[in-house]
């Protein structure tokens, strides 16, 4: 049902990404991905304190 995805299949995923960002892009998308993964995290600890909070 799920297939593996294997390492010439992650290399054309690069490839394309590559391709279609630019390679002076990539820096600036990864860093605002990083920033925005940081963001959610943050706001799913917040919003287990006011869980606990509440139940308290």
């Amino acid at each position: 049902m799920f297939a593996v995805i294997q390492a010439q299949e992650i290399l054309l995923i690069v490839v394309i990404i590559m391709v279609l960002f630019g390679s002076t892009q990539i820096p600036k998308l990864a860093r605002s991905l990083g920033q925005a993964q940081k963001e959610f995290k943050s706001g799913l600890q917040d919003a287990e304190d006011d869980e606990q909070k509440t139940e308290a």
